[in-house]
C-alpha cells in the first residue's frame, strides 16, 4: 500500500461536529474474549446518537467484534464471553437478563455480503415486523414502501415486489438488507463492511445512502477503507490488536491525529 499524506488519506472528510451529541452507546473497560483469547481489550468508547462512527484498523483487530457486540451476535460464538460494560441507552447489554430478540429489533445489522432470504422482494422487507407482531396488509405494505424508499430502493422494486430477490443485483441486494434492517425502526444500525463485495458505482449509492440516513438513526460502520470512513463518517475510532488507540471526530482524526499509530496507519505505513 503506497504512504499517503494525511490529507491524501482522509480525502474529502465530512464536516467535524462541533460538540459530540449525547452517546447511545457506551463502553467501559469492555472486553471480548474467545475462549482466553482477547479480541477486544478494555475498550472504554461513547458512540454519539444520530451520528455516523466509522471503525477502522488493520485485519484481525477487533472491529467486526466489537461492531457485533452491540446487538450480541458474538453470542453465537462458542466460548465467547465479555468483560466490563457495554451500554445501550443506559442499559449494560450483557448480562444474562437481556431479552437478545427485543435488543436485536433496536439494533439492525447489515453483513458484508449482500444476504437476501430466497423470498419475494416485498417478503424479505416484512419479515421482521411479521416476526415481531405482524400487522394487517395495509399496514405492511406501508412499511414495506417506507423501508424501501428509505433505502433508496423504492423506485426500482416497485414493480417486482413479487419477484424473487436473488434476481437482484448485488448493490440492489444489499439496499434490500438495509431496507429489510430499517422495517423493524431499530435505533442503531450497525454495517460491518458493507460495501466491500460491491463494485465501485454500488458502492456510491450506498454511500449517499449513509448520508442519507445521518440524524435518523445512529449508524456504527466498520471499513477498510480509509476514504470511505472519511467520506461517510463523523466520528472515528481506530482500534489496532484490540484496543482503542483513538476516537475523535473523523476530520481530526484524519488529519491531525494525536497518536503516531494512528497517523502511519492512515498514511499506509502499516495495516
Amino acid at each position: 500500500m503506497p504512504r499517503l499524506s494525511l490529507e491524501q488519506a482522509a480525502g474529502p472528510a465530512g464536516p467535524a461536529p462541533e460538540a459530540a451529541p449525547a452517546a447511545l452507546v457506551t463502553a467501559r473497560e469492555f472486553s471480548v474474549f474467545y475462549r482466553n483469547a482477547p479480541a477486544v481489550k478494555r475498550v472504554t468508547l461513547d458512540i454519539p446518537a444520530g451520528r455516523v462512527t466509522a471503525i477502522i484498523g488493520p485485519s484481525g483487530c477487533g472491529k467486526s467484534t466489537l461492531l457485533r457486540a452491540a446487538n450480541r451476535m458474538n453470542d453465537l460464538v462458542p466460548g465467547c464471553r465479555t468483560e466490563g460494560r457495554l451500554q445501550f441507552g443506559g442499559q449494560d447489554i450483557t448480562g444474562p437478563d437481556v431479552d437478545v430478540v427485543a435488543l436485536r429489533r433496536r439494533v439492525g445489522m447489515v453483513f458484508q455480503k449482500p444476504n437476501p432470504f430466497p423470498k419475494s422482494v416485498f417478503d424479505n422487507v416484512a419479515y421482521g415486523p411479521r416476526l415481531h407482531g405482524g400487522a394487517d396488509r395495509a399496514a405492511l405494505a406501508a412499511t414495506v414502501e417506507r423501508s424501501l424508499a428509505d433505502a433508496a430502493l423504492w423506485n426500482e422494486v416497485k414493480d417486482r415486489l413479487n419477484d424473487n430477490a436473488l434476481g437482484l443485483s448485488g448493490g440492489q441486494q444489499q439496499r434490500l438488507c438495509i431496507a429489510r434492517a430499517l422495517a423493524v425502526d431499530p435505533e442503531i444500525l450497525l454495517m460491518d463492511e458493507p460495501t466491500s463485495a460491491l463494485d465501485p458505482r454500488a458502492t456510491l449509492r450506498i454511500e449517499d445512502l449513509i448520508d442519507e440516513l445521518r440524524g435518523r438513526y445512529t449508524i456504527m460502520i466498520v471499513t477498510h477503507n480509509m476514504q470511505q470512513a472519511a467520506r461517510v463518517s463523523d466520528f472515528t475510532a481506530f482500534l489496532y490488536e484490540g484496543a482503542l488507540i483513538e476516537f475523535g471526530a473523523t476530520r481530526d482524526v484524519f488529519t491531525k491525529p494525536r497518536e503516531k499509530q494512528t497517523e502511519d496507519y492512515i498514511t499506509g505505513r502499516f495495516g
